[in-house]
């Protein structure tokens, strides 16, 4: 393990902190592995139990590194990305970097449109159904995002539970309704999860989260999907790609 330096300008946490990030990013310490304890760290670095700490909840407080209590501290798996420049469902990213998924549908139903959903889907005045969608989505078996999707009824009349279960429903849009998504709108803000949300994604009750609204629309400019979807930020994230 590299040492501080007391004459760098960088405060001692700081050089803590980055020592950590090297030996991880080299793989010297993996996913899962516990990292030295603060102990060890104040030994190996000659400097205070406040400085270690310090240095761990910055790694902690970005998601690199977790905590077990009573067990230690462990370095985090890799986030998960999302590019921002490709139109791409939530399978189709993790399974692109080569994770499994798993979909948990925990309702489906017909239900009357909203104004905001009449607006969304352009709905003709003869159409005031939108199916409403509810999933669990986890990675590795992990949850990692709280999903609902409303879709306009008419364009789905046979969609059924059992269709959607475990499937990509991009790929359904493609394969059975012959309807390509083809490009969408995307906001993205910080939010704290509720009892409900904390307990299905593993989190504490207000803990940070990312939330994204989406609306898909298909080759022919026909809005065909409006997503709200709350993903852990602990071990999610997004990337931009600028041109």
């Amino acid at each position: 393990m590299r040492k501080v330096s007391k004459d760098n300008p960088l405060s001692l946490h700081y050089q803590i902190k980055e020592i950590l990030q090297e030996m991880i990013e080299n793989e010297e310490l993996k996913p899962g592995d516990a990292i030295p304890t603060e102990r060890e760290l104040c030994e190996v670095q000659g400097v205070s139990r406040m400085t270690v700490n310090k240095a761990i909840m910055s790694l902690v407080n970005e998601g690199v590194l977790y905590r077990k209590q009573g067990k230690g501290t462990f370095v985090s798996e890799a986030k998960a990305n999302q590019q921002l420049s490709r139109l791409k469902s939530f399978t189709e990213e993790m399974e692109d970097e080569g994770h499994k998924t798993n979909t948990k549908v925990l309702n489906f139903q017909v239900k009357k449109a909203t104004k905001k959903h009449k607006i969304i889907f352009k709905l003709p005045d003869s159409e005031n159904m939108v199916i409403e969608i509810n999933r669990l989505r986890m990675r590795n078996m992990e949850p990692i995002a709280i999903e609902t999707v409303w879709i306009p009824y008419y364009m789905f009349r046979d969609m059924t539970r059992e269709m959607i279960d475990n499937k990509s429903l991009y790929k359904i849009f493609r394969t059975k309704y012959k309807c390509f998504p083809s490009k969408a709108k995307q906001t993205i803000e910080p939010t704290k999860v509720n009892d409900y949300e904390a307990s299905l994604l593993g989190l504490k009750n207000e803990s940070l989260a990312l939330l994204f609204r989406r609306t898909t629309f298909d080759e022919k400019e026909r809005p065909i999907e409006y997503t709200k979807s709350i993903y852990r930020s602990d071990n999610y994230r997004y990337e931009v790609i600028l041109t």
